[in-house]
């Protein structure tokens, strides 16, 4: 009785009801790509307190992070940066396979910025987003059109990478004087021209021949791996899946070998792949979790009143007939994994110091003066003001009064971002040790700050004070 209500049904009535609320994918991807878009542009332009987003400096040997600036010498959170990358992309992998190929990845923004946007929706180069099989032949006045916005475009996406390692407000200084700038000039070309020609010529071959992911992704993928699938307990068998042989040309001979199946050979899923597979062979490595395949096959299956035979899930959950498991063993220890080193990198990102200190001894160990009544050790302080405004600074001894700071005797001024050397010079009138064998090394810690504020911006460094043999002291006493 129900196949035949929906028989009476027209298709366009059919296809209205199945996809009432259905949001296709690729509309999904296009919100994403254009958040994605926003961020990469708007968030080089956001400070706070001075500090970006992200930002690897090398002008002034400064990292910038979570609106933080690091300088070079407080890299020591650098490699829980890169665990967490790395671990980012094991995790991602192993739940959702290629999910960063179709949502995230530049090169597939790009692509669809130029083939459906420009080739398709702009200029009609193109006849329909849903067929990126045939090439468009001919139309030389259209494609130079969309060759010369695709080159205006590649060289604001140079310009918005080049913002990660040269802030804006730099960037449109230094592009005043181009000659003075040659190897900001010369990335933001040479990246330039490589887009162009990976987005106009190399296009989608590079996601099956030059990327490395493609290569790395299969042996994170496990039964669980979310991926396109198509449902061959429904659709039939197609391909022989240990040769990959094709076993069927048109759905006669597909109905003839199984009468039950239900795929439609209308071959949508192939038309529309950018990669230009036929998902219905299985997991191949060029599939980029695009799921226009799935979109193109809920359209046609839709008419038919019939749920999609392509679908994001795995394949157990296909062989099991249920929902895929994402808390699974691999994804739990790799959740586990990252947030441990989430908060290792919190965690070092918070023991930032607001100045740099580092301290040097001399080649001399020591000086014995006033005939044997006060002995000096000398020092290299460098100093470094990491902050956006000047401050003075100053010094003192933590836990040993009878050391003193002869030198230098007053606080001095440093101005934002910079640097200064100073000779320290330590002195005591106290018997320290008594030791005649070997001179003794005392250690002593240095705790340095800004006048402006002390419970900021302060350092604390371990050093020795040498203390010379007892015997030599009182040689010089006599």
């Amino acid at each position: 009785m129900a196949e035949a209500e929906i028989a009476k049904k027209s298709k366009k009535e059919r296809l209205k009801e199945y996809l009432k609320d259905w949001t296709p994918y690729r509309f999904q991807r296009y919100y994403t790509f254009i958040a994605v878009t926003v961020f990469s542009l708007i968030i080089p332009w956001i400070k706070i307190n001075g500090a970006h987003f992200f930002l690897l400096n090398f002008d002034n040997k400064q990292i910038h992070m979570f609106f933080t600036k690091f300088d070079m010498q407080e890299l020591y959170m650098m490699p829980f940066l890169l665990i967490f990358g790395f671990l980012g992309v094991f995790f991602l992998t192993t739940l959702a396979g290629r999910i960063w190929c179709g949502w995230l990845c530049p090169q597939t923004i790009f692509r669809i910025i130029y083939r459906d946007l420009l080739e398709t929706k702009l200029l009609g180069i193109r006849r329909s987003i849903q067929n990126k099989q045939p090439e468009p032949k001919g139309q030389f006045g259209k494609k130079s059109v969309a060759f010369i916005i695709w080159s205006i475009l590649s060289f604001i996406a140079a310009a918005n990478f080049v913002w990660f390692f040269v802030p804006p407000e730099d960037f449109f200084q230094y592009i005043q004087n181009p000659s003075e700038h040659g190897v900001m000039m010369g990335t933001i070309i040479t990246l330039a021209l490589f887009l162009i020609y990976d987005v106009v010529k190399l296009k989608e071959d590079f996601c099956i021949y030059v990327c490395p992911y493609a290569r790395v992704q299969s042996v994170m993928y496990d039964e669980e791996t979310i991926q396109t699938i198509y449902n061959t307990h429904r659709g039939g068998h197609i391909y022989d899946h240990d040769q990959q042989t094709k076993l069927a040309n048109t759905q006669k001979e597909l109905l003839a070998t199984d009468d039950s199946s239900e795929c439609t050979y209308c071959d949508a899923c192939v038309r529309v792949c950018p990669t230009h597979i036929d998902i219905k062979a299985g997991t191949q490595l060029e599939c980029i979790n695009c799921l226009e395949c799935a979109d193109a096959c809920t359209e046609v299956m839709g008419a038919l009143g019939k749920e999609s035979l392509i679908t994001w899930t795995s394949y157990s959950a296909v062989e099991e007939e249920r929902k895929p498991k994402f808390l699974r063993f691999r994804t739990i220890a790799y959740g586990v994994a990252l947030v441990l080193s989430l908060l290792g990198l919190f965690w070092m990102g918070s023991t930032k110091e607001y100045m740099l200190l580092n301290i040097n001894r001399t080649t001399q160990l020591y000086k014995i003066k006033d005939e044997g009544q006060r002995v000096t050790n000398a020092y290299t302080f460098l100093f470094q003001n990491t902050e956006n405004e000047d401050h003075k600074y100053y010094f003192e001894i933590v836990g040993h009064d009878d050391i003193k700071i002869e030198r230098p005797a007053k606080a001095f001024k440093l101005r934002a971002g910079t640097k200064s050397k100073k000779v320290v010079v330590l002195s005591t009138t106290q018997v320290l040790s008594k030791d005649t064998k070997k001179d003794t090394p005392i250690p002593i810690t240095i705790k340095a700050y800004a006048i402006e504020d002390k419970v900021k911006i302060t350092v604390q460094r371990n050093t020795t004070f040498v203390y010379p043999r007892y015997d030599i002291l009182q040689e010089h006493q006599k």
